[in-house]
């Protein structure tokens, strides 16, 4: 799904390679060349040979290890309490 659509996107780009301007004409093959190769090398050998080299390392939003929790509490301080809803607030807490 993800190839179709950058090979849409690049044959659109190429689309002003045929205009009468010649900047257009760089444009559009520079970034059509661009959209092609992260199409076609990118996301289908890059990306999955870097999420096989560094395994669960790249689901990265999970738990801090806890000294480095402990340091960003440190630095950053204790979390805000959530500001009040609208019902809290007419209800009056």
């Amino acid at each position: 799904m993800i190839s179709s659509a950058g090979i849409v996107l690049a044959t659109t780009f190429a689309a002003l390679t045929v205009m009468p301007l010649a900047y257009l004409v760089h444009i559009g093959a520079i970034v059509a060349i661009g959209v092609v190769l992260d199409t076609l090398v990118v996301r289908l050998f890059l990306v999955p040979a870097l999420v096989t080299d560094l395994g669960p390392t790249v689901w990265w939003p999970a738990m801090l290890p806890s000294d480095v929790a402990a340091a960003l509490h440190r630095l950053i301080g204790p979390r805000s309490p959530a500001p009040a809803t609208s019902q809290q607030r007419l209800r009056g807490r």
